[in-house]
């Protein structure tokens, strides 16, 4: 296949998917041709050039079109038997990273993969990244400097920034459908705190801290103890946020809430240390 640019691509998946109901009716030439336009998508979100989310001067993009490329691979690629950590083995339709990788690659990359870790193809880790046992599903990007510790979980298309923490056990939510939907996006310098949850799409803006057990959903209301204002979806920048509850009215059950117990900025942040920072 010659090169394509990213139009071109956009337009050839587009296309595909549009069609994938009669797949089985392709010819081989283009089911071919599709397999090369995936196989495309695939290797520039690896590099991170293409994303399925990024940041645009009106918020976060979803690039649906990315999206349909990982939903086709399913379709297109065969499941195969996959080599595990310590002599498991796997059967599934996309493969893992680094299967191929010897020690010069992992120097050129600037990635360190503990024994245990599993990135499934699809994945973007940027250089200085981090990986102890833990898994990192197809679509998500991993920015530069970002910490993914002990069995923590980043979804499908899930996109974290540079310089976080992702502690032991927390995890980040994915989605592949519907295309529309938004991605869990955890932007740069954000600290997610063990055994903590960031589900169905919510923003965790720049520098926040979000304390050990906060759970986050798109219905979650996240209120400001100072202030009083509520958000939902969205944790502001810098804020440092605590597990809580909202009162129930009239005897009735209290609902699961987080609270935000102050702000920082960055020179606070640089300054003092995270346990100080959780203490409301």
């Amino acid at each position: 296949m010659r090169d394509l640019d990213d139009r071109d691509l956009k337009d050839r998946i587009e296309s595909a998917f549009a069609a994938r109901a009669r797949l089985a009716d392709w010819a081989p030439s283009r089911r071919r041709e599709v397999a090369e336009a995936v196989e495309a998508v695939f290797a520039g979100l690896e590099a991170g050039r293409l994303r399925v989310a990024e940041p645009g001067a009106d918020g976060w993009r979803v690039n649906e079109w990315i999206k349909q490329a990982i939903l086709l691979a399913f379709r297109l690629w065969e499941p195969r038997t996959l080599p595990g950590p310590y002599g498991t083995r796997g059967y599934d339709r996309i493969p893992l990273r680094f299967g191929e990788w010897g020690e010069a690659d992992f120097a050129r990359a600037r990635i360190r993969i503990v024994p245990g870790a599993l990135v499934r193809r699809g994945a973007y880790l940027g250089p200085d990244v981090v990986c102890m046992p833990s898994f990192v599903n197809v679509g998500a990007h991993v920015g530069a400097g970002t910490m993914v510790d002990t069995w923590a979980t980043i979804g499908s298309c899930a996109q974290i920034g540079a310089r976080c923490h992702i502690s032991g056990g927390a995890g980040i939510g994915g989605v592949l459908e519907p295309l529309q939907a938004a991605p869990v996006i955890i932007e740069d310098d954000v600290f997610i705190g063990a055994r903590s949850e960031v589900a169905e799409g919510v923003i965790v803006e720049r520098g926040a801290v979000i304390a050990m057990g906060v759970f986050l959903s798109a219905s979650t209301r996240i209120v400001d103890r100072e202030t009083g204002e509520a958000f939902t979806g969205r944790v502001p920048a810098g804020a440092v946020v605590v597990p809580g509850s909202l009162p129930g009215e009239g005897g009735r059950p209290g609902l699961n809430a987080a609270v935000i117990v102050k702000r920082v900025d960055e020179r606070t942040r640089a300054k003092v240390a995270l346990n100080e920072l959780l203490r409301p």
